[in-house]
């Protein structure tokens, strides 16, 4: 079983990757840009997206390789969470190759993508570790112990990346948001305007930010065009230091808690520039820790986090079987 793909299509990335005896051959990700214009994801555009692409994607990530079709040992894919009718693309994909070709496929959660995209190119990261999983749709604290998930920490409400998103939009920027944030505040005074760093009454280690968005909302709504375009870098660069205070704080408090010094970064937040900056400020807080950020390539959704995922669980002969469904709300404990 040396010779894996990986398919992704949780949500609008279509992405296929070759992975052989575990070492990275290829990583083609084709990033639907339909969804600019709405301002965020249209779950149907997105699954015609997928079946429109997805076999030259597959095409292209064999050729990259210099592998084809037969030389296929096995196939990993996502099965969820994500939107239901992009997992089912690929889901279905997956699934007729396997039948054509007769080798195996495995379901792979997403957020345990996201846990091996640190994995890809090394095998120095050591048990246990906590791993940051903050994307546009999850923002977690996760205990890591082999293959065994302990969950720390969770968002009550918007996960970090869709702060980003709705940040973006109240601020008339283009979707994706934390691109667009990030471009946007340079320059800026990240202590102009004094955001709320939200804390939850009821456990201190989880996450909120429905409240940050709106107080965004409302210092826009007392402002005209003229004085939020004047003022455009300093209300991103504020709102982003926000965010990035809130991940690290959380962050730095499971660590006191659990006194574990690795720790993993995953997700498409990963990639800001302003979090991998004061994440190094966290590390010369506390000089036994050790803080791992995925290559940039890895952060956003992408099929080579899959294939790395499946490719533990095909070794292991930990196959899945036809009738294998799509599950839009998977826990990353029960997947």
């Amino acid at each position: 079983m040396n010779v894996v793909l990986g398919i992704e299509t949780s949500c609008d990335e279509t992405s296929a990757a070759i992975i052989k005896d575990g070492e990275l051959l290829s990583n083609i990700v084709y990033s639907q840009k339909i969804h600019i214009k709405y301002g965020g994801v249209v779950p149907e555009y997105a699954s015609r997206e997928h079946e429109k692409n997805l076999i030259n994607t597959i095409k292209e990530s064999l050729c990259v390789a210099n592998i084809t079709m037969s030389d296929l040992d096995a196939i990993a894919v996502t099965y969820g969470p994500g939107l239901l009718g992009s997992l089912l693309v690929g889901l279905n994909m997956a699934k007729g190759l396997s039948i054509g070709l007769d080798i195996p496929f495995v379901g792979v959660n997403h957020m345990e993508g996201h846990l091996f995209a640190n994995m890809i190119g090394r095998n120095d990261i050591n048990y246990p570790y906590l791993c940051l999983l903050v994307s546009g749709g999850h923002t977690q604290i996760w205990e890591v112990e082999a293959d065994n998930y302990n969950l720390i920490s969770d968002t009550i409400d918007d996960a970090a990346g869709e702060a980003f998103d709705k940040g973006a939009k109240i601020l008339g920027l283009k979707y994706p948001g934390g691109p667009e944030i990030q471009k946007a505040s340079i320059g800026g005074n990240p202590e102009r305007y004094n955001f709320p760093r939200p804390q939850v009454k009821k456990s201190k280690f989880n996450f909120s930010f429905s409240g940050l968005k709106t107080s965004l909302l409302y210092k826009c709504r007392d402002m005209n065009d003229k004085s939020i375009k004047d003022s455009l870098s300093d209300l991103s660069a504020s709102y982003q230091e926000a965010i990035v205070d809130t991940l690290i704080n959380k962050l730095e408090l499971a660590i006191n808690e659990t006194g574990i010094n690795t720790v993993s970064i995953a997700g498409g937040v990963a990639a800001n520039k302003r979090f991998r900056e004061k994440t190094s400020m966290l590390v010369d807080k506390y000089q036994k820790l050790s803080v791992i950020f995925p290559d940039m390539e890895f952060c956003t959704d992408n099929a080579a986090m899959i294939a790395a995922a499946g490719y533990n669980k095909i070794i292991k002969k930990q196959f899945s079987n036809y009738d294998l469904t799509a599950v839009p709300n998977l826990s990353l404990n029960n997947g």
